[in-house]
């Protein structure tokens, strides 16, 4: 088969995934609630307390309850711990490094690759290294330095995040309430996060992620904002994903790209929400809820989901009034950094077809 032939079937299977939704290959309603209760209900709390900005902050947190959702409760009590200790130290990071353009971006870089690589050592799994980078960004857009001052306090921001992760933590225990639960067989922490060298494909998949990451910081100081580059280099790890294929970073390619567009309409579109805090809960915890509940299913559809949460999130805490250019930044970002990710692509070698 030529390589037009190839570019053009791979072109028609990405289109064609677009409009895809195979079913779940496990129930994840029970998954999509706890996601949801675990960035609602601190924020919600928080909020009825009068401290919904706070409250707000303490959304980062709930990234902990995308990991390992599908495992036994008793599995996730010991592995998760270890999961947000980084994503607190990602935040702190980000935090600490906001006022210094250059340090940040720099630092960006290490996150990008330093998790990745963890990632695929310790086999964590979906959502592998996103949030990780996410974290990172979220930090030190929330704390960045305007006019001379932080828009939020690190330390307060660390700890509400720190609140965060409690929360979700707890949530994810919550089924073992049932004693049909406790008595689910459980790994032990060696087999669900076993120490394991990089094999040939997960080297090319972090030498891409070094990549992304390195030109993503570098377009974003040249021509777009380094307090967006977070954006730029997290679309590019998602699209790298998981698997050392060129087919399949131009199917997420495509689906990031078409997500990420329709989800930046639907920001702006429910942006209003936010001048009430007790509505922007709810909208919080349905979009959080419907992520989890499509993930596995379509990753386009998930990204129509996932956009408006960052954005608003981002929005809200930093007190931005235009959320439709902060969105067309986003859209642009992810154009970036999914061409960068389709483009690193080319570093796989093509396997060889077994005979029929």
């Amino acid at each position: 088969m030529g390589l037009r032939q190839r570019g053009a079937r791979t072109a028609g299977a990405a289109v064609r995934s677009l409009f895809s939704l195979p079913p779940n290959p496990e129930p994840r309603g029970w998954i999509a609630v706890r996601a949801g209760l675990s960035i609602g209900v601190p924020f919600g709390v928080l909020t009825l307390l009068g401290y919904e900005r706070i409250g707000l902050q303490t959304s980062v947190g709930a990234f902990l309850a995308l990991f390992f959702a599908g495992a036994a409760a008793a599995e996730r009590a010991r592995a998760l711990p270890f999961v947000g200790a980084v994503l607190l130290a990602c935040a702190g990071l980000g935090a600490a490094l906001a006022p210094w353009p250059w340090l940040l971006t720099t630092g960006l870089v290490v996150v990008a690759v330093c998790t990745s690589a963890a990632s695929f050592v310790f086999r964590v799994g979906p959502p592998g290294p996103v949030f990780f980078v996410l974290s990172y960004g979220l930090a030190a857009n929330v704390t960045s330095v305007v006019d001379g001052e932080r828009l939020n306090d690190p330390l307060v921001f660390l700890a509400a995040v720190a609140c965060g992760l409690v929360a979700s933590y707890l949530i994810a225990l919550a089924p073992l309430l049932r004693s049909r639960e406790r008595r689910r067989p459980v790994q032990p922490l060696s087999e669900l996060l076993p120490l394991r060298a990089l094999g040939a494909g997960e080297r090319e998949l972090v030498l891409r992620i070094a990549l992304v990451a390195v030109l993503g910081c570098v377009v974003s100081l040249a021509l777009l904002d380094t307090h967006r580059a977070y954006w730029t280099v997290g679309t590019g790890i998602a699209v790298v994903g998981l698997t050392p294929s060129r087919g399949t970073s131009v199917v997420r390619g495509l689906h990031r790209t078409v997500g990420t567009l329709i989800g930046a309409a639907i920001a702006v579109a429910i942006a209003p929400v936010s001048a009430i805090p007790l509505l922007a809960v709810g909208v919080l915890m349905l979009l959080q809820f419907a992520i989890e509940l499509v993930v596995v299913r379509n990753y386009a559809l998930a990204l129509v989901f996932i956009t408006p949460l960052v954005l608003l999130i981002t929005a809200m805490a930093t007190g931005a009034d235009d959320v439709m250019a902060v969105a067309w930044e986003r859209v642009l970002d992810t154009a970036v950094g999914s061409a960068l990710a389709v483009l690193t692509a080319f570093l796989h070698r093509r396997r060889p077809v077994a005979p029929a």
